[in-house]
């Protein structure tokens, strides 16, 4: 006889609804007993972790910032480093980790500084490939500041090139958005690829 585990009704409101039943299934599905003590919790658990691994779906660019613009003097670059993001592979459904950073070169208009790291969330906490995050990035910090120019890199480890596949447990994956003065300006490019020089595997 199977034994429902007692969920509060907090912990059952955190749930993508559904999947808690779909999980049961897939346990199954690979030959394993989802009814046996050390399983029974676990579709609660994925169905739980899944809400949080892709809360960006739940919230809008402004709902993100909020009220964090700012109006401000200057024009020098400002650069946000080493912003840790975690995201599922939408090929796969394997994680992909590393870091981020965001430059950008104000005109009338700055950003709370946290409200970068708010952005990285919004836009990695979805089903997602680097490359898209990486744009959406770029375009909203574009949309929110309409600065003189905006980059993005990211440095990336995916789990569906390590852990599966090809089996290449040391490679990481750089992806770039430049706009406005950082695409036009070689010197301006130049200095944000100098500030942000070295990849996550050579930390």
């Amino acid at each position: 006889m199977t034994i429902e585990p007692l969920i509060s009704a907090a912990d059952e409101k955190q749930e993508v609804p559904g999947l808690r039943a779909l999980t049961h299934e897939w346990l199954g599905a690979i030959g394993e007993d989802p009814d046996r003590e050390g399983l029974l919790k676990t579709p609660h658990r994925v169905a739980k972790a899944w809400g949080f691994l892709t809360a960006g779906y739940q919230k809008t660019l402004h709902e993100a910032v909020g009220d964090a613009v700012f109006a401000a003097d200057g024009s020098e670059m400002v650069i946000v480093k080493d912003i840790e993001f975690y995201s599922m592979c939408e090929h796969h459904m394997l994680p992909f980790y590393g870091r981020a950073h965001i430059a950008y070169i104000p005109d009338g208009k700055i950003l709370g500084l946290s409200k970068f790291a708010r952005i990285v969330d919004l836009y990695s906490r979805r089903l997602q490939v680097q490359e898209r995050i990486t744009t959406q990035i770029a375009d909203a910090v574009q949309e929110l500041l309409a600065p003189r120019g905006v980059a993005v890199m990211m440095e990336g480890v995916h789990l569906c090139m390590a852990m599966r596949g090809v089996q290449k447990q040391n490679s990481s994956t750089s992806t770039s958005a430049m706009r406005g003065l950082f695409k036009s300006d070689a010197r301006t490019r130049a200095e944000f690829m100098s500030a942000v020089q070295g990849t996550l595997r050579g930390r």
